[in-house]
């Protein structure tokens, strides 16, 4: 018997311990460590912040989900990963032994390197189903007596699909309460333009994005790094192409959801040839950690290298599509370990999204995700919102029912009209 052992149970580990169930042998063992009970749907997480979903809406209980599998369900927290050996360490001051390690935790989120800045200061986040609540309790206050929003991504951030979302969800919901008049709105992001969206654009998103937040009233600061939050004000610095400071503006709010930057969780933090200094886990085509070959990665949690440089820091979005191709091909080739052969098999890391407006969307395709690219791709539409209602539909069901495959790849692909790649 083999022990595969999974941390985390998201977009990456719940698919990844499903697909590995199919792949496995019968009588190897499989297990999920994660400190919470529930998986959560965190693309709906925007919906969530203005009430258009309730959080239990797009939860699905683990327990009951593996148990169905014959997946052991650890409801714990990691506290370290100990690859000399080969055990996870938990909070509760067990350990847990492997053969095969996997690593889905998605990142810890940065909050504490900026003054004043997260739930725990004076923004609000839509990163968790928990946070999202907290934004939506805040939300319900904030359309009783409106005033100004920032809203965006601060330096080092890597997932901006959720910020554009969110500005123009917000100008949605303002727009259908009647109230959009009274709130003045600014998108605050370290990109260097607008669509960028840390890929150097995709198709024409600079041209879409752009004309999305001019249309609806949207001002925009790029090249924007964020100093400081202080109670109902944000401090920017807007910076040129060389790096010098261009301008500083101290930014009034009275709502502000600004995207934090990610890196690697505590229990991987400093672990020997197993993370980069930002703790995020390195790993080769095959998704194999060079220094620990039983060690594997998916997900958010790897580190990807920027498509280039750029006046602030800019990171690489793990999308759904990108992060299902990792689970695929680390499923094959552990399954191939476990045979006695090499691993062979590579994710595509193609980036494929469908960023919903409230009322319309923009949905893009990089195949691959760096240029040059054999696909380059964006449109946008009201059909773009009613494919990531589709989409929420289809992914918690198949979450619910325990189903590996397809999640996210056939379904969008074929919406799209497009041919996969190899």
């Amino acid at each position: 018997m083999t022990h595969i052992v999974i941390i985390g149970a998201g977009l990456g580990g719940v698919p990844m311990a499903l697909e590995m169930r199919n792949r496995a042998r019968s009588t190897d063992k499989i297990s999920v460590i994660c400190d919470s009970p529930t998986f959560n749907f965190t693309p709906s997480n925007p919906w969530v912040a203005v009430d258009w979903r309730t959080p239990d809406e797009i939860k699905v209980k683990l327990e009951p989900v593996f148990r169905k599998r014959n997946i052991n369900f650890i409801h714990a927290a990691a506290s370290k990963v100990n690859p000399k050996d080969n055990t996870v360490s938990l909070e509760n001051g067990e350990a847990v032994a492997y053969d095969y390690l996997i690593i889905a935790t998605g990142p810890d989120l940065a909050f504490d390197e900026i003054e004043g800045f997260g739930p725990n200061g004076h923004t609000v986040s839509v990163c968790t189903t928990d946070h999202a609540a907290h934004a939506r309790d805040k939300w319900l206050e904030f359309v009783k007596n409106p005033g100004p929003i920032v809203v965006g991504a601060v330096q080092g951030a890597s997932c901006y699909g959720p910020a554009y979302e969110f500005a123009l969800i917000m100008d949605t919901d303002l727009r259908r309460r009647k109230i959009r008049d009274k709130v003045p709105m600014t998108y605050v992001t370290p990109e260097p333009y607008i669509g960028h969206l840390g890929l150097d654009g995709v198709g024409d998103t600079k041209g879409m994005l752009e004309s999305e937040l001019r249309n609806r009233h949207i001002n925009w600061i790029t090249n924007a790094r964020v100093s400081k939050v202080s109670d109902g004000s944000i401090s920017v610095e807007e910076v040129n192409e060389d790096g010098s400071l261009k301008a500083s503006h101290d930014l009034p709010f009275k709502y502000s959801m600004m995207l934090p930057a990610f890196r690697g969780i505590e229990a991987v933090m400093g672990v020997e040839g197993l993370v980069n200094p930002r703790g995020f886990v390195t790993v080769d085509e095959h998704q194999r950690n060079k220094a620990h070959p039983n060690i594997f990665s998916v997900g958010v949690c790897i580190a990807i290298p920027p498509v280039g440089p750029t006046p602030v820091p800019v990171g690489v979005p793990k999308t759904g599509f990108m992060i299902e191709s990792m689970v695929r091909a680390t499923a094959k080739n552990i399954r191939a370990l476990c045979d006695g052969k090499q691993p062979t098999h590579e994710g595509t890391w193609n980036a494929v999204c469908l960023a919903d407006f409230g009322d319309g969307g923009v949905a893009f395709v990089a195949m691959p995700q760096i240029p040059p690219r054999n696909v380059n791709w964006a449109s946008q539409g009201k059909w773009v919102h009613l494919g990531k209602i589709a989409f929420e539909k289809f992914f918690l069901g198949k979450v619910r029912k325990g189903i590996a495959e397809p999640f996210y790849e056939k379904m969008v692909l074929d919406m799209l009209g497009i041919t996969k790649s190899k």
